[in-house]
């Protein structure tokens, strides 16, 4: 393949999955929308780099997810992110004005700008690893062993880090807005 033709393709890829991918960092980061962009810019940089193996791969779109949430645990374990803190807030502000340029995509169907701030919040707290895990099996929809396969870790880690997080965020924002779900015959 050509140069120009895989920049071409590569640039059609960015085109149509970058919106998605930015809309999945901000899922990631809780609202921060910098931090976001700077995770897909990083992700698209090693995706080019690596776009011959991606394209023979024949999943794309998959190979950019896992390389978005390798960059945001990998980012979460620096030690001037840890050490961070915000001196007037939370940083969700511009999040929550509702800039509808920079927001589409984010909690689509959310009914109000209060409840888009608390569920950002909500995951704020939650650890890199499960808010990882929350993000790729209940906004990607994605299934536990393509969960585990993206994290690279084990289905019974996906399961015991998912639970952890949702029972978070069942205290965080209440039973309402993250039910309970019953418990299968097979794991009682």
């Amino acid at each position: 393949m050509r140069r120009t033709d895989r920049d071409q393709e590569f640039a059609e890829f960015v085109a149509a999955h970058r919106s998605a991918l930015v809309s999945m960092g901000r899922l990631l980061t809780a609202g921060d929308q910098e931090w976001a962009e700077d995770l897909v810019q990083t992700t698209l940089t090693k995706l080019y780099v690596s776009w011959p193996r991606v394209r023979r791969a024949g999943n794309p779109v998959g190979y950019a997810r896992t390389a978005l949430t390798h960059a945001f645990v990998d980012e979460t374990r620096r030690a001037y992110r840890r050490r961070e803190v915000a001196a007037g807030g939370t940083g969700d502000d511009a999040f929550v004005a509702g800039d509808a340029g920079r927001t589409a995509g984010v909690l689509d169907g959310a009914p109000d700008v209060d409840l888009r701030r608390d569920v950002l919040a909500a995951l704020a707290g939650l650890a890199p690893r499960q808010r990882a895990v929350v993000v790729l099996r209940h906004w990607l929809d994605l299934d536990v062993a393509e969960t585990a396969r993206l994290l690279d870790c084990s289905d019974g880690t996906v399961k015991s880090q998912n639970a952890k997080a949702l029972a978070h965020l069942r205290d965080a924002l209440g039973e309402t807005a993250v039910p309970a779900l019953p418990i299968p015959e097979e794991i009682r």
